[in-house]
């Protein structure tokens, strides 16, 4: 049985109008209101009761002035929530209308013949292209950073209960430092634009001062189209940590109720940064020692800091040091485990992870993935063209083992291997969607927090591997991060960093990774790990 639409005026005549039958005061089903850029989507097990209720509300009788209604004999409430809580996702997402919904109860739940209805699902959505209701197709959403970062998602158990913790201790004004620890594929950058959407409308802390730190520029600007198009939202809360001491004053030392910072990890230190004047500045306004963190401006001007945190993801000299926030007092920590995408996701984290620290890898148990290292990068290059058309979002990623030729010289490539030429990244800001990114290979420093279908990985020869010894060995002529030699005299901090970078490149798949090592020695022994 398929979904029946129908379109109905969303006026008290046709309200009037509905027959008595079970279908319409005792069945379940999905509604959406809409008028011109608005729109509004629900579910309910009485479609006459939720009508009446809606026209009661004269913000919702002047924007919204048509009603379609998603009948299906085979629908039940956990069906009914489901498909409410996907158009609420993927229209958000899609970025035609102004969504009248707030998203407490969001939340991502199994029910019996779940498959069944996200089939059903996918027969909605073509069929809401037909009513022009919608436009683009889900596969070109789903890609989108618009839906992988809205507030609009559904949170699974895990998020859930961090973000209604979180929210029950700041009614209480608990003023604390909250910690959210997270691992790869939890969605902790979902999990921060939900919080901050949650708090702007309930009733008790929507009248708060709350902004979001975001510390890499490409990140932020992603942040920023998000919170264009969200009611309640702005784009200017999203900010970088220099801007916090703009609303610093004698009279106003405290000035935000709450920060939230994604990815705090990246917060930097007084330490191989590009613009020292401008960081001793903000510490200088704010009254702290010339060596004070951006970690310090964050806890003094703020009652409350929600850090979304990953000491994993540290791969600069500048980074805040870990211990820096280990020693923050009064802090309560949690942690994202759930990750949101396969479940041998563990499993596949455990076999990186053990790649990198000499331990015994059961790559084995991974079921149905393909990890391919080649010996061509010629067959590399190649295959990954038509992965890139089947599947969108294939792109070539590596750490920083090649200068940046090109910035002198626009027409000198990058990299060469095996007589092919690549140029590194044109853009750090949304690389991934520009329009030759497919062409070009990223850098780590503007990786990090997004997302690819099918990454496909270069290991570069500053890292090989002593098979006599069973260590690695890490070969600094071969690293250009030319401000990185500056700081880095330690040996061990290097090979942390690089190694970072490395398990951070291999874990930003949503499919299967692919992997071209040069280093011949450091090939052959991740080959013998699998």
């Amino acid at each position: 049985m398929s979904t029946i639409i129908t379109e109905h005026p969303f006026n008290k005549s046709y309200a009037d109008s509905f027959t008595f039958n079970e279908r319409n005061y005792n069945w379940p089903v999905v509604y959406i209101l809409k008028w011109q850029e608005y729109i509004y989507i629900w579910e309910t097990s009485n479609i006459f009761k939720r009508t009446h209720d809606h026209l009661k509300n004269e913000e919702k009788v002047i924007r919204l002035n048509n009603m379609f209604v998603l009948y299906d004999i085979e629908y039940n409430k956990s069906a009914t929530l489901d498909i409410e809580s996907q158009l609420i996702q993927y229209i958000s997402a899609e970025n035609s209308f102004k969504l009248q919904n707030k998203n407490d109860g969001l939340k991502d739940h199994h029910y019996y013949d779940r498959e069944k209805y996200i089939a059903k699902f996918e027969e909605i959505w073509k069929e809401l292209i037909k009513e022009k209701i919608v436009k683009k197709d889900l596969n070109e959403i789903k890609n989108s950073d618009l839906f992988k970062y809205s507030p609009y998602k559904a949170l699974n158990t895990d998020q859930y209960e961090i973000v209604s913790d979180i929210y029950e201790q700041i009614k209480l004004w608990n003023n604390w430092t909250y910690i959210i620890k997270w691992e790869p594929w939890t969605w902790k950058s979902v999990v921060a634009s939900y919080l901050i959407k949650y708090l702007k409308w309930k009733e008790e802390t929507k009248n708060l001062k709350i902004w979001l730190v975001v510390p890499m520029a490409s990140l932020r600007s992603t942040f920023k189209k998000v919170f264009k198009n969200i009611d309640w939202l702005k784009s200017s809360m999203v900010i970088w940590p220099n801007d916090l001491a703009k609303n610093y004053n004698v009279n106003n030392k405290v000035p935000y109720d709450i920060i939230i910072v994604d990815e705090s990890h990246r917060l930097q230190k007084r330490k191989n940064i590009t613009n020292y004047k401008a960081y001793d500045d903000v510490n200088s306004k704010l009254g702290l020692s010339k060596d004070s963190t951006q970690l310090d401006w964050v806890l003094n001007l703020s009652k409350i800091q929600i850090l979304l945190y990953d000491s994993n993801q540290s791969i600069k000299p500048a980074d805040v040091n870990q211990n820096d926030f280990a020693k923050i007092e009064s802090a309560k920590s949690y942690e994202l485990k759930s990750q949101m995408r396969v479940k041998w996701w563990n499993e596949y984290l455990d076999f990186v992870t053990n790649l990198f620290d000499w331990w015994r890898t059961e790559f084995d148990k991974i079921k149905n993935y393909d990890f391919k290292i080649y010996d061509n990068f010629s067959e590399f290059r190649s295959d990954i063209m038509w992965k890139d058309k089947e599947f969108w979002l294939s792109r070539i990623v590596a750490g920083y083992a090649r200068p940046r030729r090109s910035k002198d010289n626009p027409n000198e490539y990058d990299i060469e291997i095996d007589w092919i030429k690549i140029f590194r990244n044109s853009t750090n800001i949304d690389w991934p969607n520009s329009p030759n990114a497919l062409n070009e290979v990223w850098c780590i420093h503007t990786v990090q927090w997004y997302d690819l279908n099918y990454v496909w990985v270069i290991l570069w020869e500053e890292l090989s591997y002593d098979k006599n010894t069973w260590k690695f060995i890490i070969k600094k002529e071969n690293y250009h991060d030319s401000k990185w030699k500056i700081w880095i005299d330690d040996e061990y901090e290097l090979e942390r960093y690089i190694i970072n970078i490395y398990k951070t490149l291999l874990t930003r798949w949503i499919l299967w990774t692919y992997v071209y090592i040069v280093d011949k020695d450091l090939r052959e022994y991740f080959k013998g790990k699998i």
